[in-house]
C-alpha cells in the first residue's frame, strides 16, 4: 500500500516537531527519512505507527485515512533501535507473537515463524532468550517479528545504530534484500547518509520538521534544492565558498577570493537567473571530487590555486585540505549539521572570518604534497550556486531575492 501525509503538523509544547508535512510513498517503495538530531523524522514516523497523535493533518495507508485508528488497526510493523523484544520469551515466542496477537493458531504460527526465521538465518536460534544474542542477531529477531505479520508497510526508526561498522553494512544489504523481495512499503529513519544514500529509492530530507527536499539519491546529490541539503549529503560534503560571478568580453568569469576564473561561453547558460547584472555574489559549491588535479585534467577547465594544508591518504584515493584567500560561507544550517557531529568543529566555524577550507579528492597516483600551492581543475559542468540570503539553489526560474546583502 502507498502511505500519504497530508499537511501533518505536531507541535510538543509550542514548538513544531513537523511543520505542514506533505509526503507521498508510493506502494512497495523504500523511502529514507534523513536528518540531524531533532529534525522531526522520528516523529512523523511514529505519527503514522499512531504512536503519537498529529495537532492536525491526515495520514493515510492505502485508500484508509489511519489518522484516528489505533496503532493494531493500521496494519504496519515497527522496527526500534532498541528491539523492544520480550526478555522472557524465547526468540520463536518473539518472532510468533504478532501472530499470537491475532489469534493465529499455534500450528500455523510455529510453522510461519521458523519459515522466516530461515531466511534470515536464524532458525538455530529458536530456543534461545534475547539475553543469549548478539547485537546483530537480535535485530534480525526484530526483523523477523516485522516480517511475520505480513503488514501493508514497514517502520524502521534506526534500525541498525548499535551495531558496529561491519555488521551495519551486513545488515544494510539484508534488510534492502528482504524489502525488495517481499515489495513492503518501507519507511526508514535514520540520521546517516550513508544508510539513506544506499537503500533509499527515494530520500526525504528534514531539518526543524520542514521537509527540505525529495529525490531519488542521485537527484539529490546532484541537484540540491539548497545549502542544507548539498552540505549535508556527501562525505566530505560539499564546499561552499562566496564568490561573485561577473561578465567580461571573453565570457563569465568566477571570482573567488583574489583569483578570477574564466568560464566558457555559455557555462552559465543554466543558471538563467545569473544572466543579469555585472556582479553578482552567491555561494559557490563544489564536491570533493570535482576539484580535480591539474596535471592530468582537462587543460580548458578553469584552475582554481590553493595552499595544501594536509593530504590524507585513502587508499585508493587521496583526500586534500586546501585553503582559499575566500571568505568561507557559514550560514545557520552549516551550524546546525556541524554542531549534530561535533560541537568543536562548530565552535571553530563561528571564528571562521577570510579564508575558507576546502576539500579535494585526487586519486591515489596525484603529486599534490603537503606545505605546497598547487593548481585545482574545476569541471565546468561541476558548479552549484546558491542565494546567500535564502540558500536555496539558483537555477532555472530561481530569484535571487536578497542575493546582494
Amino acid at each position: 500500500m502507498d502511505v500519504r501525509y497530508e499537511k501533518i503538523r505536531k507541535t510538543f509544547g509550542g514548538l513544531d516537531a513537523v511543520t505542514d508535512l506533505d509526503l507521498h510513498v508510493p506502494d512497495g517503495s523504500f523511502l529514507a527519512l534523513l536528518g540531524p538530531s531533532g529534525c522531526g523524522k522520528t516523529t512523523a514516523l511514529r505519527i503514522l505507527a499512531g504512536l503519537e497523535e498529529p495537532t492536525s493533518g491526515r495520514v493515510f495507508i492505502g485508500p484508509r485515512d489511519v489518522t484516528d485508528l489505533q496503532p493494531k488497526d493500521r496494519d504496519v510493523a515497527m522496527v526500534f533501535q532498541s528491539y523492544a523484544l520480550y526478555p522472557h520469551k524465547n526468540v520463536a515466542e518473539n518472532i510468533a507473537y504478532p501472530l499470537r496477537v491475532r489469534k493465529v493458531a499455534k500450528e500455523q504460527r510455529t510453522a510461519r515463524a521458523a519459515e522466516v526465521a530461515r531466511m534470515l538465518d536464524i532458525d538455530a536460534l529458536l530456543d534461545r532468550t534475547p539475553r543469549q544474542l548478539s547485537g546483530g542477531q537480535r535485530q534480525r529477531v526484530a526483523l523477523a517479528r516485522a516480517i511475520v505479520r505480513e503488514p501493508q508497510a514497514f517502520l524502521m526508526d534506526e534500525p541498525l545504530s548499535n551495531l558496529d561498522a561491519k555488521l551495519r553494512g551486513q545488515m544494510r544489504a539484508e534488510i534492502r534484500s528482504l524489502q525488495r523481495e517481499y515489495k513492503t512499503t518501507t519507511l526508514y529513519v535514520t540520521h546517516d547518509q550513508v544508510e539513506a544514500m544506499t537503500m533509499g529509492d527515494r530520500i526525504a530530507v528534514l531539518r526543524k520538521g520542514v521537509l527540505q527536499q525529495l529525490g531519488t539519491p542521485e537527484e539529490l546529490y546532484e541537484a540540491p534544492a539548497n545549502l542544507f541539503v548539498a552540505e549535508f549529503l556527501g562525505s566530505p560534503p560539499m564546499n561552499i565558498v562566496r564568490a561573485t560571478v561577473t561578465r567580461s568580453a571573453a565570457g563569465p568569469q568566477l571570482v573567488v577570493g583574489s583569483q578570477r576564473l574564466q568560464l566558457a561561453e555559455g557555462a552559465l547558460d543554466a543558471f538563467p537567473a545569473l544572466a543579469g547584472g555585472d556582479a553578482t555574489p552567491v555561494a559557490l559549491g563544489l564536491r570533493p571530487e570535482c576539484l580535480q588535479d591539474s596535471a592530468t585534467a582537462d587543460p580548458r577547465w578553469p584552475r582554481l590555486v590553493a595552499d595544501v594544508d594536509v593530504v590524507e591518504k585513502v587508499p585508493p584515493e587521496k583526500l586534500v585540505h586546501l585553503r582559499l584567500d575566500a571568505e568561507a560561507v557559514v550560514t545557520e544550517a552549516t551550524l546546525e549539521i556541524a554542531q549534530d557531529t561535533d560541537e568543536a568543529a562548530a565552535d571553530e566555524l563561528r571564528q571562521l572570518g577570510k579564508g575558507a577550507a576546502l576539500q579535494a579528492r585526487l586519486p591515489g597516483s596525484s603529486t599534490v604534497r603537503e606545505g605546497t600551492r598547487a593548481e585545482f581543475a574545476i569541471a565546468p559542468t561541476a558548479l552549484h550556486f546558491f542565494d546567500l540570503a535564502s540558500g536555496e539553489a539558483i537555477g532555472s526560474g530561481r530569484s535571487l531575492a536578497g542575493a546582494a546583502r
